[in-house]
């Protein structure tokens, strides 16, 4: 696996690529790797001759009260992963290279719509950062495909809209959630979780997958999803929200609606989980 840091040698090593008409297919991370990420190299693979990964800890995506410098920073981990899932090259930018003119004075990227409520919501800016910085590391690796996980169900939804209303020529891929026996979807957030709060977190899970067994019969999608907030509390956790949407549009879904996701986000001690489901009625 070749490792580059520097813009130039990036896409100097594309260009070779694009010369010898090589499909190039891309797995943004910010690193911390799991089984989760890993999946999205191997699914990579399925549709491209070269699978480029790139690990940068975007400053833009987190909030005023998300402390950055506590992300978990795992490099020579995540190195020997990505190695071992035959990753041909892997990109680790700076933010200084990412962001020359400082946070302040760089361009972005709003994606409207869907990047509203749940996770906007609750996360003001976030979907902001990700996009702007989705873009430019499009910009930067012009794959051909890129891989993104359904876990982060709003974060897939983004990251389409952006790439359908800027016509950029990128298929995206999302990667069905890779989870737990306990039924706990995988997350770098799911290391600060003590033992007594790993025996609640599958409480998220559990209450979705109950939620979407009683819409297939009840259309009270708002006493529904308020049962399975109390359930998931009830558990241990603190409901952050949790919303029945139709799949696509991520508006609130009506009971004409046949595409369902079911979006939900808990506090659990330290850790913000967030799950996710869909249902096709």
């Amino acid at each position: 696996m070749k490792i580059v840091s520097e813009i130039s040698e990036l896409r100097h090593l594309i260009s070779e690529w694009r010369l010898q008409g090589l499909k190039i297919a891309f797995v943004p991370t910010m690193g911390n790797l799991h089984a989760g990420h890993i999946s999205l190299v191997t699914e990579a693979h399925r549709h491209a001759d070269k699978v480029v990964a790139s690990i940068f800890v975007n400053p833009m995506q987190f909030g005023i009260h998300e402390d950055i410098d506590n992300y978990p920073r795992t490099m020579d981990n995540d190195q020997q992963q990505l190695v071992a899932a035959k990753t041909d090259l892997l990109f680790i930018p700076t933010p200084k290279i990412i962001y020359p003119k400082g946070l302040d004075k760089q361009s972005y990227v709003e994606v409207p719509n869907v990047s509203v409520g749940y996770c906007g919501e609750s996360r003001p800016g976030h979907f902001r950062g990700v996009s702007t910085v989705v873009c430019k590391l499009f910009n930067l690796v012009q794959p051909d495909v890129a891989c993104f996980g359904l876990k982060d169900y709003q974060q897939v939804q983004v990251i389409q809209t952006m790439v359908e209303d800027l016509s950029m020529p990128i298929k995206i891929i999302p990667v069905a959630t890779v989870r737990e026996d306990s039924g706990l979807a995988l997350s770098s957030r799911n290391g600060y979780l003590t033992k007594e709060e790993r025996k609640q977190a599958p409480a998220l899970a559990q209450n979705i997958q109950w939620l979407a067994n009683e819409i297939r019969t009840n259309n009270d999608f708002i006493g529904l999803a308020k049962k399975a907030s109390r359930a998931i509390n009830n558990a241990g956790m603190n409901t952050d929200y949790i919303h029945i949407c139709h799949a696509k549009t991520l508006q609130p879904a009506s009971e004409d609606d046949t595409e369902l996701v079911i979006l939900a986000a808990a506090h659990c001690g330290k850790a913000r989980l967030i799950d996710n489901l869909q249902v096709f009625l």
